[in-house]
């Protein structure tokens, strides 16, 4: 494993080729140094990445794939977007999609490893795959990365080559070798200030979810206002496990509150949070960030005892299916997680999915619960449907019952009498 300047990058790389399938790290974990300097000796290649942020390179010469599509990528006319499921995207690598050469954003070494630290997720396929077909696996390796154990810890020989980096990414400088991680003093997230009727929207719906979270369920939820007023009803929770695709700040507050179980191991596959977060998780030996294929797999999900998977969308229908991926029949963002947890969940003994969304689009103008969706279903028949209106129970009731409980409880009052005209339609009353 050589260590090598940014300038020696150009020496590794086949600049020939032009259909180069290279894999980067995504997220909050972009190496954007290394990427620069690839894309600068590259004059066309294919770049692999989950959720780009804006600033990833995007010209002629550079198609954009992902199954899961960020602001770097949304609306690109390079877009290449794999409707995928996220548990299913390590197998594309061993198919249809061979990876020859993988970018990684690792921390510095530590008793003769590296760790890929905040963002494990698929990159392990990726470079199973590209060792497979001969390809490069190079690391940007940075102090302010945190290093952090499970399934991203590799041995320096594991690379083809390293640069070594210092730049900020939203972490800082870290003490390597702290049993805990950092210590912190994370208060209880305050709702953003979006004005009193969306902030008491997401208090509402927050409290109606975390009323159903019994003490020892274990948590799969993400970043936003509905899972912050969520995490404020889960403050006095006993014995709280946390198994889930995406860590995200909401861990610290629980972890100060006394919420969680202390004995049990947290899970995730990728982190997105501050500062105080990627300190946290450094050399934290509570938390393990595990390839997707473990994390997003149905049959692992369902093991975990009261497992509650809180999720959103942008529609739901009757039918009580969702939309998360597409506005007007184009990609927004993709399936991500969402049908891996739902599943999941549902399947797991006490668990349940729950979906949970305001009953109205303040930005479309619009009913979030229609008749019948005119999209592609990202996830379907949940345990309940949440809004600020109320609780709609799905599980265990047939199509009518789940219809007007969706109307009556879950529905925006303004549109309840054309729901039920729509529901007639459809032969559900």
């Amino acid at each position: 494993m050589p260590t090598i300047s940014i300038e020696a990058l150009s020496s590794l790389v086949d600049t020939s080729r032009r259909d180069l399938r290279v894999v980067v790290s995504g997220n909050g974990a972009v190496p954007w140094t290394v990427l620069r300097a690839l894309d600068s000796i590259l004059p066309g290649y294919r770049m692999f990445m989950l959720n780009a942020p804006k600033g990833v390179p995007d010209r002629t010469g550079v198609i954009l794939e992902t199954a899961f599509v960020g602001a770097g990528m949304r609306r690109s006319e390079r877009l290449a977007y794999y409707p995928c499921r996220l548990s299913q995207v390590p197998l594309l690598f061993g198919g249809r999609l061979p990876v020859d050469i993988v970018l990684v954003h690792t921390s510095a070494p530590l008793n003769g490893k590296v760790s890929l630290g905040i963002e494990v997720n698929i990159l392990p396929a990726a470079i199973e795959s590209a060792r497979a077909h001969g390809g490069l696996v190079i690391a940007q390796a940075n102090p302010n990365m945190p290093y952090t154990y499970g399934d991203g810890e590799y041995y320096l020989d594991d690379f083809d080559a390293i640069i070594e980096v210092d730049e900020p990414f939203g972490g800082h400088a870290l003490q390597a070798g702290t049993a805990q991680g950092a210590a912190h003093a994370a208060p209880a997230p305050s709702l953003p200030s979006k004005g009193i009727d969306r902030a008491e929207s997401a208090r509402i719906i927050g409290q109606l979810v975390s009323d159903r979270i019994g003490d020892g369920a274990t948590l799969q939820m993400g970043i936003g206002e509905i899972p912050d007023a969520t995490l404020a009803g889960l403050l006095k929770k006993k014995g709280l496990g946390i198994w889930t695709e995406m860590l995200a700040d909401g861990v610290l507050a629980l972890d100060d509150a006394g919420a969680l179980d202390p004995d049990r191991t947290l899970v995730s596959s990728f982190v997105h949070g501050t500062t105080t977060l990627n300190d946290w998780v450094h050399c934290n030996d509570r938390v393990r960030i595990l390839r997707t294929e473990t994390t997003n797999a149905p049959a692992r999900i369902c093991q975990n005892p009261g497992m509650t998977s809180i999720n959103t969308a942008l529609q739901v229908d009757l039918l009580d299916q969702a939309n998360a991926s597409r506005i007007n029949a184009r990609i927004h963002s993709g399936f991500g997680g969402q049908t891996d947890f739902t599943v999941g969940a549902m399947h797991a003994r006490g668990g349940q999915a729950i979906m949970a969304l305001r009953s109205w689009h303040p930005k479309a103008d619009t009913s979030t619960i229609v008749p019948l969706l005119d999209e592609p279903v990202t996830s379907f028949q949940h345990t309940a449907v949440v809004t600020e209106n109320g609780v709609a129970e799905m599980a265990g009731f047939d199509e009518r019952t789940q219809a007007a409980h969706l109307i009556e409880f879950a529905g925006h009052p303004r549109v309840r009498e054309e729901l039920w005209e729509e529901a007639v339609a459809l032969g559900l009353v």
